[in-house]
């Protein structure tokens, strides 16, 4: 059972995913059961995301390759996601990210976000090149996909203790299915099909149509 005072489930579920009415949602159905029985009240509270609160979100996520800013739960996601990249030292790779960091910020006017955990750089900068080929409504819909299973991968990691050992997440679904806006699957090997590819912060998802901890996470 997750039994935590108001407050202190808030500032989790922030840490996780930095939308208030998304917040108010999910806390008011507290308690939870278990970590499952928070996960699918979380999924389907974010499914979908508004492009306001999708912009409301994105303004607590880093560049993926930057250190984020602060010292907070939601910057700590963010460092252990992006840092768990084999590759996370190359500096070409961190090269073509700069350069695909700023021209995806050129082409929508807003950072590239990509679920980094379990994703290697290499995987990162192939899907970023790939988006942005993309139209404004799917690159904004694998967007809300991406903060939504961040956000996921946070709350179960948050909370893995509460789950029975060897139990799967609720709402999990196969990486690469079909739409963005179906129920993440909160874990998934690296590797996998590239969300969003029917498209990609911060343990490893893959949103349906694509995203602090994100290439941000």
């Amino acid at each position: 059972m997750i039994e935590l005072d108001d407050a202190t489930l808030r500032s989790h579920l922030l840490a996780a995913l930095a939308v208030e009415r998304w917040v108010d949602d999910v806390a008011a159905q507290a308690p939870f059961a278990d970590s499952d029985a928070l996960i699918t009240v979380a999924a389907a509270a974010a499914t979908p995301l508004s492009a306001a609160e999708i912009d409301e979100a994105m303004a607590h996520h880093p560049r993926i390759g930057e250190k984020p800013v602060g010292d907070g739960a939601a910057q700590a996601f963010s460092l252990r996601e992006q840092g768990s990249a084999v590759d996370a030292d190359d500096e070409t790779l961190a090269q073509l990210l700069v350069e695909g960091n700023a021209a995806y910020e050129q082409r929508f006017d807003r950072v590239f976000l990509i679920r980094a955990a379990g994703r290697s750089r290499a995987e990162i900068v192939g899907e970023l090149h790939r988006r942005l080929g993309l139209d404004d409504d799917t690159e904004l819909r694998i967007v809300g996909a991406e903060l939504r299973d961040i956000a996921l991968l946070r709350l179960q990691s948050t909370f893995a203790e509460s789950a029975p050992a060897g139990s799967a997440p609720a709402g999990s679904a196969p990486a690469g299915s079909a739409s963005a806006e179906s129920a993440p699957a909160v874990s998934a090997p690296a590797g996998s099909a590239p969300a969003g590819s029917t498209s990609a912060e911060s343990a490893p998802a893959e949103p349906a149509s694509a995203g602090h901890d994100e290439a941000r996470a």
